[in-house]
């Protein structure tokens, strides 16, 4: 851990064991309000996390630093006696075709949980760990997203450069998880994919050998994770998903549905996936020989429903709508300026060719900062008629000046790093 580090992380400590000097009684509020009411043993690891790292974000903490402290808590509350935060059965939501699913009451589970990680912040600021939790080397990343005309915001995005220390892997390969999820008919499955998505994706076994069976694993376990909680609490909402996992030189994207991701190597769109539509021959092929059929409502529509072919929830056209995702993988040279995942409200009315032309314009417009590049194509995008919620997500590979100065064949390496901003 570098100097710089290390006194980030003192000085949040402090900070953090000041203002939770007592733990949490029985009665006390949360400092946060938990995403739900009742979780299941499989949806606990997701919901602390989120709650842990909203909580520690709003402080200001680094985010390696959280993603370690959060990982510390979790790991010792799955340690201890949950039996006393069981909820009571309750007969009319179990049958007997069903496996018995243990429920606990959320609110005192997660109060349990914040007083784990008081006593981790505790623990760390009279003694970091050794090895001290480090800061990986991760790439600047731009987001923006818009609600736009529509009544609710149903989009979600994931931005985990800490993947490793969240889950507390030790492989030395270093890993990014990026995902952007639109939801439809609601925002329940798009929320529930934000939070469990990439904890399901941590633990496969083939994730260290195998990115692509493990991420294909990971949507059909989740997909079946939410069709419990749906069912328990009378959602109807689906969610298409795309994610991208970069794991050492390897990028592997996965997907449901029309989010699209793109990579953009020197200057030029690599295509790294097909969206499933309902009109995509294979798609209509396999939605007729399962005895379903696509309808022209404004757009092709499964059964005259929805207009995705694969999502995660939409359980009442199921298994029309698919929730088998589609992966793809790219070794990565070190030539790629950039990956950038958006959802349809983008796609809709930008063509991936025209990509590299708007994010340099947004670069020249802003002197070679990239972290306003969303944003701009956000706009972009709106301006060319999208009324849907728009969400666009850009993980930098190259420094976003360097990509600009090529672009004007102009400046030098050294000319590169006068421009770069001091830290």
């Amino acid at each position: 851990m570098g100097t710089r580090e290390k006194d980030e992380a003192v000085k949040f400590l402090k900070s953090f064991v000041e203002e939770f000097v007592n733990p949490l009684g029985p009665e006390d509020a949360l400092p946060l309000p938990p995403l739900s009411r009742k979780v299941t043993l499989q949806e606990l690891t997701g919901e602390s996390l989120e709650l842990g790292q909203r909580l520690l974000c709003a402080r200001h903490a680094p985010s390696w630093l959280s993603a370690s402290m959060c990982h510390a808590a979790v790991s010792e509350v799955l340690k201890a006696d949950l039996s006393s935060f069981h909820c009571p059965k309750d007969p009319e939501q179990q049958s007997d075709e069903e496996p018995e699913v243990v429920l606990l009451q959320s609110e005192p589970v997660q109060r349990l949980f914040i007083n784990k990680l008081r006593e981790v912040g505790m623990a760390w600021n009279k003694q970091l760990p050794d090895p001290a939790p480090r800061s990986p080397q991760s790439h600047l990343c731009s987001v923006h997203a818009i609600r736009n005309t529509r009544r609710k915001m149903e989009d979600r995005h994931v931005i985990l450069t800490e993947f490793n220390q969240l889950f507390g892997l030790q492989d030395n390969v270093e890993r990014e998880y990026y995902a952007v999820f639109d939801g439809h008919g609601g925002v329940d499955a798009a929320t529930y994919a934000a939070t469990h998505l990439h904890v399901v994706l941590s633990q496969q076994e083939a994730l260290k050998s195998d990115t692509q069976t493990a991420f294909k694993n990971t949507f059909v376990q989740t997909d079946e994770m939410f069709k419990i909680k749906a069912k328990r609490e009378r959602m109807r909402s689906g969610s298409t998903g795309v994610a991208v996992l970069l794991a050492a030189n390897w990028l592997t994207v996965a997907w449901l549905g029309d989010s699209q991701a793109m990579l953009v190597r020197r200057g030029e769109p690599v295509v790294l996936m097909d969206p499933h539509k309902p009109e995509r021959e294979d798609e209509k092929q396999r939605i007729e020989e399962l005895g379903g059929c696509i309808a022209f409502m404004g757009c092709w529509r499964v059964n005259g429903t929805y207009a995705v072919s694969r999502a995660i929830g939409d359980f009442d056209q199921k298994p029309y709508v698919s929730n088998a995702a589609d992966c793809s993988s790219v070794q990565l040279n070190g030539d790629e300026d950039y990956i950038l995942l958006a959802c349809d409200g983008f796609f809709d009315v930008v063509c991936p060719a025209d990509v590299p032309g708007l994010v340099l314009e947004a670069l020249r417009d802003t002197g070679g900062s990239g972290k306003e590049a969303a944003q701009s194509l956000v706009n972009q995008a709106k301006a060319a008629g999208s009324s849907d919620n728009i969400t666009v997500l850009l993980v930098f590979l190259q420094e976003p000046r360097k990509l600009l100065l090529k672009e004007t064949g102009s400046g030098t390496e050294a000319g590169v790093r006068d421009q770069a901003p001091k830290n």
